[in-house]
């Protein structure tokens, strides 16, 4: 939970854990760390696998499969090792297998490359991305756990089922989120960029304001709706012109050849070479998880579907709930339960602010008597424990009406912070401003301040 909080949310983990134990729970610093390490090690493979792409391949296309088989058998035409051709890969060995036929998806539109397996008797190559060589030409990036594999192999190819079926929930949800982004947004909905992985998707496009709470819960529904209607996915081949006069949707500024693929799930309409689906209410269930600018007319949203969707859920359903138990009352009466705690919230604050003017009064009587005249100015400098800036401020004035021609300064820690007050009376600025007096003050502890010549703060 730590690092899920650290790397989705940018939440540190010194502050979880001065949460955490707040509340005597301790948190899993081991774990934290070991998934730190898998994260940089993804991170370096993902950065070799990116720069591997650059292969010099001379062969023939792939024939991609993946539409409609998870596995298959294959044979490796070519296999890579640092950027070379090799003619094998050895056990532990980390590189590049081109197959002549392939059920693997590579990387392209938003949608991450498939995993999964590649085997031959005893061989057995882990394949941690998959992405395109060239056009037509599947690079399987991964590493070799045992055996030996040899360009000329029989292999079989094996997707990872679970990541895939989870991708194209996502991928096909993005679809349907697309056409309802457009129909409670508008028409100048234009995608400007996606992510389509396992865990969510992330679409970002053309808006010019926040999704409101209530476009965000209409668009949930018109996607819902269209998974519980269940429409089955149609995929098409035909010529460019002929998908432009069904109005797919295209994004602008995509280049597309002479044949291009028109998909069609529930009401939605676009030009899309990624695996779906094949039915809309595969996907389960879809919800919104956030949004957000992410640039100047650029709006990023995020969501997830199926096991994922119900996880979120099931965390959102245990944290009210948590909530309603320290308060003692039930998830549905939370929210009032929260106005009250709030409303006694600021009942004692202004108890406590009440409190501290007094304090101030208290002391600004006792202070009066620690003055020191020198040259016709009363001369102040005292420190007020556990005052804040209202109460300095407070004692400040008091200060000032008692001692009528003054310079004071009063000082207050709290911690490692310190509080500086300044106040010159009105009949004495002539000859002393209260900035250039907390300023001077202030130096010495390390800060500044400033305000009007006749009161001046720092901290």
């Amino acid at each position: 939970v730590a690092f899920k909080l650290h790397d989705t949310y940018g939440f540190p983990l010194d502050l979880t854990n001065d949460v955490c134990r707040e509340r005597d729970v301790e948190v899993d610093e081991a774990g934290f760390k070991a998934a730190m390490e898998k994260q940089k090690a993804q991170a370096r493979a993902a950065g070799k696998f990116k720069m591997d792409k650059a292969l010099e391949y001379t062969g023939d296309i792939n024939q991609f499969t993946g539409y409609d088989k998870l596995a298959e058998a294959a044979k490796i035409v070519a296999i890579y090792v640092d950027g070379t051709s090799t003619a094998a890969l050895k056990t532990g060995q980390t590189g590049v297998v081109v197959l002549d036929t392939t059920p693997f998806y590579a990387e392209s539109g938003g949608q991450v490359g498939d995993e999964g397996t590649i085997t031959s008797g005893s061989a057995r190559f882990a394949v941690g991305d998959t992405l395109k060589v060239k056009a037509d030409v599947y690079g399987h990036h991964g590493t070799l756990e045992e055996g030996t594999l040899n360009v000329g192999d029989t292999v079989q190819a094996e997707v990872n089922t679970a990541l895939r079926a989870a991708t194209v929930r996502n991928h096909s949800a993005t679809h349907l989120m697309h056409k309802a982004l457009r129909e409670v947004l508008g028409s100048h909905v234009q995608q400007k960029g996606s992510l389509v992985n396992a865990e969510r998707t992330r679409f970002d496009f053309a808006h010019n304001a926040p999704v409101t709470d209530a476009q965000v819960r209409e668009i949930e529904r018109l996607v819902n709706e269209e998974i519980l209607a269940n429409h089955p996915t149609q995929a098409r081949l035909m010529d460019i012109e002929s998908a432009q006069k069904t109005g797919a949707m295209m994004l602008f500024g995509e280049k597309y050849g002479e044949t291009v693929r028109v998909l069609d799930i529930g009401s939605s309409r676009e030009l899309c070479g990624g695996t779906h689906v094949q039915r809309t209410g595969d996907i389960g269930l879809f919800k919104v998880v956030a949004e957000g600018g992410v640039a100047a007319g650029v709006r990023r949203i995020e969501a997830v579907t199926g096991t994922n969707a119900l996880a979120y859920l099931q965390q959102l359903e245990s944290t009210v709930n948590q909530a309603a138990g320290t308060l003692k009352t039930s998830a549905t009466e939370l929210n009032g339960r929260i106005g009250q705690a709030l409303d006694n919230v600021r009942a004692l604050e202004k108890e406590v602010a009440a409190l501290k003017g007094k304090l101030a009064s208290s002391q600004g009587d006792e202070l009066v008597n620690q003055a020191v005249e020198i040259k016709g100015l009363k001369v102040l400098a005292a420190a007020l424990p556990g005052a804040d800036a209202k109460t300095l401020r407070d004692t400040m004035d008091k200060l000032k009406d008692k001692l009528k021609t003054a310079a004071i300064v009063l000082a207050a820690v709290d911690g490692d912070k310190v509080q500086i007050a300044a106040g010159v009376t009105a009949d004495s600025v002539g000859k002393l401003k209260a900035g250039e007096l907390v300023n001077f003050v202030a130096q010495q502890v390390g800060g500044k301040g400033g305000g009007k010549p006749d009161m001046a703060m720092a901290g």
